[in-house]
This record gives structure tokens, sequence and C-alpha cells, in this order.
């Protein structure tokens, strides 16, 4: 081999070895920016995460924080004489991580440690120049929902059926007003049981 083939093909593992180096540090920043996306506060768990971080050793479920930023909004209610708004009009919004949905969408299931948070409100109607309308207004409180798929708290009465079940009012959302998960929040899921005790057909989003 010539010098000047030597000089060439030293010349190209160069250049080779500085796109690489670029493309890495392209990967490095992208994968930086959508972490810095979500902030520093984000609760955006799935698998075994979500129980190191968000469930106490003897299963407490507390409300994640910034799911209204960080998570999907899978759906809302309209909800008539709503027991947690004194018989009012209420409003449910649905609310799970990216990669719930994007796991539910890819195989009709829900991944263990998928969080589900619904807030609820209290309904303000009104009438507007499109007609009657009710929007959301009070916090009324927030329905955390953990898919356990192992059953980890078998004694824990707020788990069961394959998920933890947790209600909070809205000025608390470190300690749930639940007591048992059958007595407290089986009534309203009992009709979705084929469907994992979640009402799927109201989420356009899990659907492809």
């Amino acid at each position: 081999m010539t010098n000047l083939e030597k000089k060439t093909v030293k010349t190209w593992f160069n250049m080779k070895a500085f796109v690489l180096a670029g493309l890495s540090l392209c990967a490095v920043t992208i994968g930086a920016a959508a972490y810095v996306g979500h902030g520093d506060n984000s609760e955006t768990y799935i698998g075994e995460a979500t129980y190191e971080k968000l469930i106490s050793a003897k299963g407490d479920i507390r409300v994640p924080k910034n799911f209204r930023t960080d998570y999907v909004m899978l759906g809302s209610w309209s909800v008539a004489g709503d027991a947690d708004t004194g018989g009012e009009v209420g409003l449910h919004i649905v609310y799970s991580t990216r990669e719930a949905v994007d796991a539910y969408r890819k195989t009709g299931e829900f991944p263990d440690g998928t969080i589900i948070v619904k807030e609820l409100f209290s309904g303000h109607t009104e009438f507007l120049t499109t007609g009657e309308a009710t929007r959301a207004d009070k916090l009324a409180g927030y329905f955390v929902m953990i898919k356990d798929g192992k059953g980890r708290f078998a004694e824990n009465p707020l788990w069961g059926e394959g998920w933890g079940w947790a209600f909070f009012g809205a000025d608390n959302t470190e300690k749930t007003q639940s007591t048992n998960y059958q007595e407290d929040c089986m009534a309203c899921h009992e009709p979705a049981r084929k469907t994992d005790f979640i009402y799927t057909d109201a989420y356009p989003v899990l659907k492809k």
C-alpha cells in the first residue's frame, strides 16, 4: 500500500470515528431532553419502578406528582348526581402513563405497575352562545388504581382483583380515605370485570 493510500484509509477512519461520536452525542442529548421534558418531579413509572417509588412496603398508595402534565389523558366522564360532589353533576378526567398506553395498544392488557389516576371535579353548568355547557369546577378528589399482577399485598384490604385501589380527598394526596376495595370500589367497577375492571370503551387513546 502506497503512502497516499495509507493516508486515505487513515482519513476515512478518522471521519468515521468523528461521525459516530457525533451520532452518539446526539442520541445522548435527545434522550436527556426527553427525560428533562417530564420535569424533575415526574413520576411516570411502570413495572417494578411503580412499587419502588410510589407504593410503600405495606402497600400504601399515594397520588403521583405532576400527572396532569406528564401523563396521557385517557378520556373523561360526565356523572349525574355524583356521590363525591354532594349529588351535583361531576366530571371525571382519567390519566395514565405513556408507557402503559403504549403497552395496552400492543397487547390489549395493562402491564404490571400501570398507574391510572382519575380526577374528580364538581361540574359548573352555564348557558353559552354554543348552548348549555358543563365544565370542571371545584376539585373533589382523586382515585388511583395500580396494576398488580403478582398479588403483592394479599393481606391489605385495598388490594385485590389484580389492582390496588385508593380514593383521596382533594386536600390530601398522601393518605387514602378508602378502607376496603370490595366495599368502597367494586360496586362501580364490577360491570367492567371483562375488561380488567377498567371501562376501556370510554378511552379512545387506548384504541389503535
